[in-house]
């Protein structure tokens, strides 16, 4: 490897104080790996915002580079799967976790962890689906091969205005499906529909202290994002045969439900696990975000940062300010 010291912003704990900071690191500091990559994006997602200012226990150990995701091209492959100059993506796995992750100009990786880079998708745009539109994307390829289909009636997301609910509900209606999104936020309505939602429902009009184990039934499908009383409203209400992709715990790790949805109706519930998801379906997946599944506005709700900002880029994804996509360019000199 023919370079110096490079930039990287590193998280550390001061006996239970977490914090990132920017620094510089060399080549022996990177982790073992296969692939040696220069790194030209990643992104932020909630668990980077979690990871980053020890608002949760998400690094499992100290230091770590942050970055669940990167995108870039192979300086060196321990093996002949990859030459270099090749484009990958690397999302998930122990990235930015037990391993230095996406927020430094180079990464040293096990080569199975990365995935060549489909053709329709620039290394930017991988980036701005990064771990959340490969999770909206598995989500709805596990949905569909569980028999999801735009006839069988409207699907509903929740936690619309994050970064998957977003991406998910965009992938929905490019996809033909007839989306409604849930939400808090009653003034992104726009934002919503812009992104294809036929209509919002709103989390105020929901009566979360009284719900029956069957409620009316209303969705062929569900994308959940926030787990807790939401995704027991959302089992109580699906149709039969319906299908739910629980995918996030945003509001709740806890979920309280009868057996009637299943017993009575035949819903699936479907856990989705993008952060070790195999190969196979991996690289499907990501086949498919760059052509049926790809985003009609992806680069609209998605702004570009630089490694330099990243400092006071977390705080609005903790207090929940953010909607839309964050891309973070390491490369300087990345198109």
């Amino acid at each position: 490897m023919n370079t110096g010291n490079f930039a990287a912003y590193r998280i550390d704990r001061d006996g239970e104080q977490v914090s990132g900071q920017l620094t510089t690191m060399s080549p022996a500091q990177l982790d073992d790996g296969g692939l040696l990559v220069r790194v030209h994006y990643s992104s932020i997602n909630y668990k980077d915002a979690l990871a980053a200012t020890g608002a949760g226990k998400i690094i499992r150990r100290f230091p770590c580079v942050g970055g669940i995701d990167l995108a870039g091209e192979v300086v060196e492959c321990a093996d002949t799967r990859y030459r270099p100059g090749d484009p990958v993506i690397v999302t998930s796995y122990d990235l930015g976790v037990a391993h230095h992750g996406g927020y430094a100009e180079y990464a040293r990786v096990p080569t199975e962890w990365a995935v060549p880079l489909p053709e329709g998708l620039t290394l930017f745009e991988s980036m701005a689906l990064g771990t959340a539109g490969f999770t909206a994307g598995l989500g709805i390829e596990r949905m569909e091969a569980n028999g999801l289909a735009p006839g069988n009636g409207p699907v509903i997301v929740t936690g619309a205005t994050g970064g998957v609910g977003g991406l998910a509900i965009d992938m929905l209606a490019r996809l033909g499906y007839e989306v409604v999104a849930l939400t808090r936020k009653e003034s992104e309505e726009a934002y919503l529909r812009g992104l294809g939602a036929s209509a919002i429902e709103l989390v105020a009009s929901i009566d979360l202290e009284r719900i029956r184990p069957l409620e009316g039934a209303r969705w062929a499908g569900a994308v959940d994002n926030v787990g807790g009383p939401i995704l027991q409203w959302v089992l109580a209400t699906m149709k039969p045969a319906g299908t739910v992709a629980s995918i996030g715990n945003a509001a709740s790790f806890e979920l309280k439900t009868t057996v009637f949805p299943f017993i009575l109706r035949g819903v699936s519930l479907l856990g989705i696990d993008s952060g070790y998801a195999n190969h196979v379906l991996r690289e499907r997946t990501w086949k498919r975000l760059a052509a049926d599944l790809k985003p009609a506005h992806l680069h609209e709700i998605t702004r570009t940062i630089v490694l330099d900002q990243l400092p006071t880029a977390f705080d609005d994804y903790i207090q929940g300010r953010i909607k839309g996509r964050t891309v973070v360019r390491i490369a300087a000199d990345a198109s």
